[in-house]
């Protein structure tokens, strides 16, 4: 029984792993929008079983990350920036909502964590080495975890597991426009460390106007800077 147990276990876990590698490999910008995923070479990739990589791709299509065309296969979904300009619209509704709540509501507890994490991402580099060529510098992953706790600490506060999940889906579908951006483009932004600095001063101020004033802004400034590099033909 045992055996048998481990058995059917196995498919899940594989298919489990399968999905989680090509989302972060998508979140990454490793596999590219609109790129064909064949199920063969992405088993290979893997190390994964087909039957368990065509599970995974199924979920993930089901979640918008791949598209699944008629005939053709599984691709990585595309990218637009009438797209991108609806999730930083949907951003801007929800966090600030939850961002108003969290400043009521929050105690010293949520203020303890906002503080840790505006730190620790201060003094995390957002690349690893710098330089002017497209070549000379890499993409730290501590930074998107620390940028990432950040943001999340700043809702947390609010109250409702829900509004949490909602904005988390929404800040994993910016990160994988972000890093596209530095990826295809010379020109970055950097870290926007004096953004987030007043948005945390805003916050611990208990100023929910300004705060929310803040956190608008600095979503706009990241649309229209990832309009310029990833659609620069597109008038804002």
């Amino acid at each position: 029984m045992a055996r048998a147990k481990s058995v059917l276990e196995a498919g899940p876990i594989l298919s489990d792993r399968a999905h989680d590698a090509i989302k972060e490999d998508i979140l990454a910008g490793a596999l590219e929008p609109g790129e064909k995923l064949q199920l063969d070479a992405i088993s290979d990739r893997y190390g994964i079983g087909t039957a368990p990589v065509r599970e995974a791709l199924n979920r993930l299509s089901a979640e918008g990350w791949v598209e699944h065309r008629s005939q053709r296969g599984f691709f990585v979904s595309e990218l637009s920036y009438p797209g991108l300009e609806e999730l930083v619209k949907t951003r801007i509704w929800l966090e600030t909502l939850a961002l108003r709540e969290s400043i009521a509501h929050g105690g010293q507890e949520w203020e303890d964590a906002l503080i840790l994490s505006y730190h620790r991402l201060a003094r995390t580099d957002r690349f690893l080495n710098a330089g002017d060529g497209r070549d000379s510098f890499t993409l730290n992953p501590d930074w998107e975890v620390r940028h990432h706790e950040f943001h999340r600490a700043l809702l947390s506060g609010c109250g409702s597991s829900l509004m949490e999940q909602f904005c988390v889906q929404m800040m994993e579908r910016s990160i994988r426009y972000r890093n596209l951006s530095v990826k295809f483009s010379l020109a970055r932004r950097g870290d926007a460390l004096a953004e987030h600095e007043a948005i945390l001063t805003a916050a611990l101020d208990r100023d929910a106007d300004l705060a929310v004033r803040q956190l608008t802004d600095h979503y706009r400034l990241t649309l229209e800077g990832l309009r310029a590099r990833l659609f620069p033909k597109t008038k804002p």
